[in-house]
């Protein structure tokens, strides 16, 4: 038997043993508890993957998710066969978004949210890949125990009308807005990419959080527009106040190889964030991202301290776990179970990134 037939054959075994110990030095129910101080945020980052509702929304690209019955004109079927991507494709004709799918993944995404804190979930989730505010609102409706205030949702100019957004239990201190990049020098590209959410929340001792939820642009565009997106989130960084404290959650789309032969996080995160998953020992990933055969952290919570206080908030000793202790989240082999519309099976092909910070 060959080198490689043995890899074939034990990986599975290998990524599943690599996801049984808690993704920090404590234990994993003790991760995903409340914390027990008065003064303790919870803030996770969840790309929940392709949260559409299934009605046609007029300007966006959103044709792959509407119920079969909807599917059956010849301008719809015309208009899917030139989509170049197989897989795209064939979910342009074939998927059936029915209320049953749908039902669904409103159902996992809230299973997974529910682990957390006896199933109230995080006080502050940053959301990727909602379509819009109804289907959000569905979400909000599913987790009767979270207390989350209505959804923080503007809708952008990705072409397929994803958007990224936040669910929280920390009341607005001021209106959220979008705070766009400039991909200019990539027009080609630019409508399959979103901006930045921010808004700032009352912390519970009255000090303010300036939270931005990001999706930045996908692996398979150039390294230098994630670069851009760096450079725009450090820049709207650097507008706050000096004792504002910041973070940014969501989904960074920078893969474990690109980091490395780019110096990514080196270069535009470590000098103005610290990194959730680097206080947590043994995490593995929250992505992994086939093409490189390698685990990457595509998702990250970033925490950004502030200055000049004498009621510092820093992130919590042994809080920061990838979520993933639902069934439905995990694959035989132990990765990301992507949602499987058919089989009625999956959540996310990403994990949810979790950290606490505490006063």
């Amino acid at each position: 038997m060959t080198h490689h037939h043995i890899r074939e054959l034990l990986l599975p075994a290998l990524l599943a043993t690599a996801l049984l110990p808690a993704c920090s030095k404590q234990q994993p129910d003790e991760a995903l508890a409340a914390a027990d101080e008065q003064y303790a945020v919870s803030i996770m980052a969840f790309n929940v993957e392709n949260l559409f509702d299934n009605v046609d929304d007029p300007g966006k690209d959103d044709k792959a998710y509407l119920p079969i019955e909807a599917k059956q004109s010849q301008a719809h079927i015309d208009a899917c066969n030139e989509i170049e991507v197989d897989r795209w494709r064939s979910e342009c004709l074939l998927l059936d978004w029915s209320e049953q799918a749908i039902a669904y993944k409103i159902s996992v995404l809230a299973d997974t949210i529910e682990q957390i804190d006896g199933g109230r979930g995080p006080d502050i989730i940053a959301l990727q890949e909602v379509e819009n505010i109804r289907i959000l609102e569905r979400l909000r409706a599913a987790l009767p125990k979270s207390g989350y205030l209505p959804p923080v949702l503007i809708e952008g100019d990705d072409k397929r009308g994803i958007d990224v957004a936040f669910l929280t239990r920390l009341p607005l201190a001021e209106p959220a807005r979008l705070r766009e990049a400039d991909f200019s020098d990539y027009p080609d590209r630019a409508g399959d990419t979103r901006a930045v959410l921010e808004a700032t929340f009352e912390l519970p001792d009255g000090s303010l959080l300036t939270g931005y939820s990001v999706h930045f642009p996908a692996p398979f565009h150039p390294t230098e527009m994630r670069i851009v997106a760096y450079e725009h989130l450090n820049t709207l960084r650097a507008e706050l106040p000096a004792e504002r404290y910041a973070f940014a959650a969501g989904d960074f789309n920078t893969t474990s190889t690109e980091s490395e032969q780019n110096g990514m996080l080196e270069r535009f995160v470590r000098p103005h964030w610290q990194v959730a998953h680097e206080y947590c020992a043994d995490c593995v990933g929250t992505h992994y991202y086939a093409r490189d055969d390698r685990w990457s952290f595509l998702d990250m919570v970033l925490f950004s301290p502030a200055a000049n206080t004498d009621k510092p908030w820093a992130i919590k000793p042994g809080s920061a776990v990838v979520a993933n202790r639902t069934e439905e989240q995990v694959t035989l082999s132990g990765t990301p179970k992507r949602f499987n519309w058919e089989e009625l099976s999956g959540v996310s092909d990403h994990w949810p990134m979790l950290v606490t910070i505490e006063r």
